[in-house]
């Protein structure tokens, strides 16, 4: 019988298993106390400072967008302003512009029918030169022929020029009566034949 015999500890009537010794549950709230006190002393202000320190940088943050937020809105209405501002002087540009596009255009126009006008009268002024050039050439021409044709038909020299002259007038003069459509006189003797 070599038995190990294995020892049974058999609480003491009166201890309960459950309860911890006393040693044990007086150790337990001094670690407790240390911890707390080493966790107020140390950590907490860790803790408190870094949530300071993020709960500024965020209120600084928020602040500092909310015044590039304003900024942006007042730089945007400032351009807008500038932009209207700029939109209504480039209209009265444009419009200044049509009235002095049209103002130089009559000008432009008035000058244009004046040397047109000037053009026409010089011409006119010139064409009644020259025609009246023609027509005393003509007559002369005309005067020297009638006579020359007269002397021969006649026989005889018609050298009086100033008679000479008178006749071949006279008789333009029938002429162009008689072209404007009045009616000329007939020489008596050319009426009797």
């Amino acid at each position: 019988m070599n038995d190990a015999i294995i020892p049974l500890v058999v609480p003491m009537a009166g201890e309960n298993p459950l309860l911890p010794h006393l040693s044990e549950i007086i150790a337990a709230v001094v670690f407790v106390l240390i911890l707390t006190v080493i966790i107020s002393k140390a950590v907490v202000p860790r803790f408190e400072a870094t949530y300071q320190a993020r709960t500024e940088a965020i209120e600084g943050g928020i602040e500092k967008a909310e015044r590039a937020q304003r900024e942006a809105q007042a730089a945007l209405e400032q351009y807008q302003a500038q932009l209207a501002s700029s939109r209504s002087e480039a209209a009265k540009i444009r419009e200044d512009a049509k009235t002095e596009g049209g103002r130089i255009i009559a000008e432009m126009r008035e000058q244009a029918q004046a040397e047109a006008a000037r053009i026409v009268q010089n011409a006119h002024n010139q064409m009644e030169a020259e025609r009246n050039q023609v027509v005393s050439q003509l007559r002369a021409e005309i005067g020297g022929l009638a006579t020359n044709l007269a002397g021969r038909i006649v026989g005889e020299s018609l050298d009086d020029d100033e008679r000479a002259r008178r006749t071949v007038d006279r008789f333009l003069s029938e002429l162009e009566s008689h072209e404007d459509g009045r009616p000329t006189q007939q020489p008596e003797e050319s009426a009797h034949r």
